[in-house]
């Protein structure tokens, strides 16, 4: 059994990783119903909520229906962190995560995100002081280094759990890499290896089918996986690969009318959470994944993506289900 402070996760969990302007509640709803056993909401500027901005304090929003949740910020002052972690707090989520692996950029040339992975000291310092200042077990998320030259992961996770945290989840590419490449688990290996760490380790990167996290499962010995892009779009990849690694078998592919019900769900929690304007806008990244793989779609995907109202959205949807009721994925 997996377990993060109390929360008992199962024998080997499936988390929704946290991705900027995908992991909101409309977006959690399905991957919920789908299989994910632990999901963290959008990244949360610390600064952003000390200042109560609107979009910061949003992202605070979290339903009873989703827990186990955490709720992940970053910033690069200390101060500013350990006061934002106490606002995280009465938020009452189940997890507060620390994000040290975003490479974007705007965060990581500021000294957060990834940027902190030039200077493990600070790293190790924030971390110890966000413990201190609440009572909700803390995580962190990361990456293998800035780049290839700075990879020092099995002593960050060592030191980091011996600040406080409860449990790490790694990307295993560096700053540098972005999302190109491909993530090498094999250092993960090197942190589970560690005699000294006792902490769970969640692997993340590249897993996008079941028959890989089967994989990876077996050759790298994590206690669990994120998976991050291969969800947007496409919920159902946690019970499948949940599936997969009980019995060796793979799940039938969802059907267009289950697709198309899991895509208006999905899009009517994101009206009805961010209204229906920005609701209709923000959906619009999700459709080519859930319609991947059909023939000649192009016009129907354009039209999703340039509706304006949510009546244009739902009649786009019927005519995809008429014209393309015998596809068989």
């Amino acid at each position: 059994m997996v377990k993060i402070g109390n929360l008992e996760l199962g024998d080997f969990p499936l988390l929704l990783a946290p991705m900027e302007d995908v992991s909101d509640p409309p977006f959690r709803a399905v991957c919920k119903e789908n299989g994910a056993d632990l999901m963290y909401t959008e990244f949360i500027s610390s600064e952003g909520l000390i200042r109560d901005a609107a979009k910061s304090v949003q992202k605070l929003d979290i339903f009873d229906y989703e827990r186990p949740i955490g709720i992940q910020i970053f910033g690069n002052e200390i101060d500013s962190m350990r006061e934002a972690a106490a606002i995280v707090e009465e938020a009452n989520p189940d997890i507060l995560d620390i994000n040290y692996g975003c490479p974007v950029n705007k965060v990581a040339c500021k000294g957060a995100g990834a940027g902190i992975l030039l200077d493990i000291d600070k790293m190790v310092s924030m971390t110890a002081e966000i413990v201190k200042a609440v009572n909700i077990p803390v995580t962190v998320k990361t990456r293998l280094g800035w780049d290839n030259n700075t990879i020092r992961i099995v002593e960050v996770a060592e030191r980091l759990q011996d600040v406080g945290i409860q449990a790490i989840s790694i990307h295993a590419r560096t700053r540098k890499q972005m999302y190109k490449g491909e993530a090498d688990w094999s250092y993960l290996n090197q942190v589970k290896d560690n005699p000294r760490l006792h902490i769970p380790v969640f692997g993340n990167g590249d897993i996008d089918s079941p028959e890989k996290a089967l994989e990876y499962k077996n050759k790298y010995n994590v206690d669990g996986m994120m998976i991050g892009r291969a969800s947007i779009g496409y919920p159902w990849i946690f019970n499948e690969i949940k599936h997969f690694l009980a019995t060796g078998e793979k799940l039938t592919a969802p059907g267009l009318e289950e697709r198309i019900a899991v895509a208006k769900k999905h899009l009517d929690f994101s009206v009805e959470w961010k209204g229906p304007k920005l609701g209709i806008l923000e959906m619009r990244r999700h459709y080519t994944n859930y319609f991947r793989g059909m023939p000649n779609f192009k016009q129907y995907r354009t039209e999703m993506v340039t509706a304006d109202t949510y009546e244009q959205v739902c009649e786009v949807l019927e005519q995809v289900s008429e014209v393309y009721a015998d596809h068989v994925f």
